[in-house]
């Protein structure tokens, strides 16, 4: 439906968003690793680590060898294993957008907490919903589905750059392309629950994402900012300087493209 480009909305108690960068970088690292493997390899990988309904709950027994870690650590594991470029690419650029100001609302351990939690809610949506599947699920859907359910809670209003439909960009207030790509998730898992891609893991991560951001946002950080934050690539600011002047009786005025108050 779109890709998210950018957002102009600043960090405010962080100056790095160090837990999204190392994600980001570990789902690129495990993907090239992956990349570089044999197929045989690169399948016996995505099994082991992938997330199979039917071995969590007791229909099926993994092959002796292919195992990687224990059954368990699958809820989380399946978030690193990618199964394309695109795929990959798909799911970090959403990443790069909305996990800055969702981990800053939250604090860099909490936001790994949360991160971590979409994705095993992802995985265990989709595990209900196909308990005899033995198809591995791969990606980190569930865990970004999370991330922007957060973020639409927290800044509604800010306005993000948009490719819509692979061609317009445009600039929109995140409820718009956010809320109408939260829908998507539910419409398609109504209608095609049987689909490639895991629909239910994107909704648990999303119903966990809503309800996560309640209580693991620092205090004091509002939800549903009503702050309207135009990006910079928008704005009619064409001086070099701040975009407030100091007036002549020590208060703060706009300053405008064409240099006057």
């Amino acid at each position: 439906m779109f890709i998210p480009l950018h957002d102009a909305n600043t960090l405010k108690h962080i100056k790095v968003q160090w837990v999204t960068l190392s994600l980001i970088a570990l789902n690129i690292a495990v993907w090239l690793l992956t990349s570089l493997e044999s197929e045989q390899a690169a399948q016996a990988t995505t099994v082991g680590l992938g997330y199979i309904p039917a071995i969590a709950f007791g229909d099926a027994v993994l092959a002796p060898g292919l195992e990687i870690v224990p059954e368990p650590l699958t809820y989380l594991t399946y978030a690193f294993v990618h199964a394309g470029f695109w795929h990959l690419a798909s799911n970090m650029i959403f990443l790069w957008v909305f996990g800055d100001n969702v981990e800053d609302a939250m604090g860099h351990l909490r936001f790994l907490i949360f991160y971590l939690l979409c994705a095993a809610a992802g995985a265990l949506c989709h595990g209900l919903l196909t308990m005899t599947s033995q198809a591995p699920l791969v990606g980190a859907s569930g865990a970004i589905s999370g991330v922007v359910a957060a973020y639409v809670m927290l800044h509604p209003r800010v306005r993000v750059w948009v490719l819509v439909f692979f061609r317009v960009p445009l600039p929109l207030p995140a409820f718009i392309p956010l809320l109408l790509w939260i829908g998507q998730q539910f419409f398609m898992l109504a209608i095609t629950p049987d689909s490639d891609v895991s629909w239910g893991a994107h909704v648990g991560g999303i119903l966990a994402g809503a309800l996560l951001i309640l209580v693991l946002r620092r205090p004091g950080v509002p939800l549903f900012d009503r702050q309207i934050v135009t990006p910079r690539a928008v704005r009619n600011d064409r001086s070099a300087g701040p975009a407030i002047a100091a007036g002549t009786d020590g208060q703060t005025a706009p300053r405008f493209p064409w240099g006057r108050r």
